[in-house]
């Protein structure tokens, strides 16, 4: 682990961006933990802040680590140093507050216990996958992979428009995943882009006519992934919590 931690994460000047990423899992983690434990109505934990019957979320919070964290950063010129690790940590918490209200923000309305607050938690996995993939050695479009190659500029350019075009047609297609993987793993932005769209997808709306062949294949293949859907909703929920309709009524107990 240490030499792994020198010579990927040091050595290779990802200090800021590790710091970042393991504040955003624990930030993200911790308000999660916070949040079920006021639903619960833990006694002895917090409760929400509401001064003068408001209720500040912690997207507020958010902003304000991320802009001190930000800040903190350009104002140091030294990417090594213990200053850079610290604001890119505060920087990484912040983010994890806002986007863990993501949903809220772009509903503008307060769906965090709701089927729409799920947009949340998923946009939380896309940000961990793809700074993962960037700490471990993935660059967009592979372009740390291409440095000191002497192609010319017409063939990166090249590379790089196909690569983000198949990425794009398989965002359309429904495939996010495999779309958002793709901008640092070409093959599974190809792969995604020759798959057949989900039949809610942009695509199949434009492409797939209604009761057509396409379509008909569309959504007889989606029907397969009603368990992966359910094993995702499942790790949300443990991970997360599940949404209002979801939980089981409470139990209540008879009169003495």
């Amino acid at each position: 682990m240490e030499h792994w931690f020198r010579q990927d994460v040091l050595d290779a000047g990802k200090l800021r961006l590790f710091c970042f990423f393991v504040a955003f899992i624990c930030g993200f983690l911790f308000i999660r933990v916070s949040v079920r434990l006021i639903r619960a109505d833990v006694r002895w934990w917090f409760r929400d802040v509401t001064p003068g019957g408001a209720h500040i979320h912690h997207v507020v919070f958010g902003v304000a680590f991320m802009c001190v964290g930000g800040v903190t950063g350009l104002a140091v010129t030294d990417p090594e140093s213990g200053w850079a690790a610290v604001a890119a940590a505060v920087f990484g918490v912040g983010t994890a507050l806002v986007l863990d209200e993501f949903a809220l923000v772009f509903h503008l309305q307060d769906v965090y216990w709701s089927e729409e607050g799920r947009l949340s938690v998923e946009v939380v996995f896309i940000a961990i996958s793809l700074t993962g993939l960037t700490l471990i050695g993935f660059s967009p479009f592979g372009l740390g992979d291409r440095q000191g190659e002497e192609d010319s500029l017409w063939i990166i350019a090249a590379i790089l428009v196909s690569n983000l075009a198949f990425s794009v047609v398989a965002l359309l297609k429904g495939r996010t995943w495999l779309g958002l993987v793709g901008l640092y793993l070409g093959f599974f932005a190809l792969f995604g882009a020759l798959r057949l769209a989900r039949p809610s997808s942009p695509w199949a709306h434009r492409f797939y006519p209604n009761g057509s062949r396409k379509m008909t294949r569309a959504a007889r293949r989606e029907q397969r992934y009603t368990r992966v859907d359910d094993l995702m909703r499942r790790l949300q929920n443990l991970i997360a919590g599940a949404p209002d309709d979801e939980r089981p009524p409470p139990r209540h107990k008879p009169p003495p």
